[in-house]
């Protein structure tokens, strides 16, 4: 397990609007150049989203596809592409006048699979805490805000 967390200085709803928003999943999650939406129903269980991930000369496609979805309060997805299938989830806690993100993440199929160790879960870490600063300003983007954007350290 790789958990992670971030201080998102806006609403609920407006991390919401992000994470609900597959056209934005490239702007902040690290490594995936772009998406589409397989379909309309984004982010409802059961509904799939396709991305092209890119990691420096090396481009393939994959599929999230959504798993548990409970607007406002949690997404998990199952993320899946030639290197095998991880499970991504999130979840967001209103504190005080802020959002509290928590991501956790983890392979389930794939060659990353029996390598999973704490080797593993320290670059996944590394991987959120950048995930959820790019998830910050999406949010303030999308909200047309800039608070907090300078408050917390990416």
């Amino acid at each position: 397990m790789a958990p992670w967390h971030r201080l998102i200085h806006a609403t609920p709803a407006e991390v919401w609007a992000v994470l609900g928003d597959g056209d934005l999943y490239a702007q902040w999650v690290v490594g995936t150049h772009e998406t589409w939406e397989r379909d309309d129903t984004w982010p409802a269980e059961g509904s799939e989203l396709g991305y092209t991930l890119k990691l420096g000369p090396w481009t393939t496609e994959g599929r999230s596809i959504s798993r548990i979805c409970e607007p406002q309060d949690r997404l998990e997805l199952e993320a899946l592409n030639p290197l095998g299938s991880a499970r991504i989830a999130f979840q967001t806690l209103r504190w005080g006048e802020g959002c509290l993100v928590l991501v956790d993440e983890h392979p389930l199929t794939g060659p990353a699979t029996p390598l999973h160790n704490t080797a593993l879960d320290t670059l996944i870490r590394w991987r959120h805490r950048r995930m959820l600063a790019r998830l910050e300003e999406a949010v303030h983007e999308k909200a047309g805000t800039e608070e907090g954007a300078s408050r917390a350290p990416a």
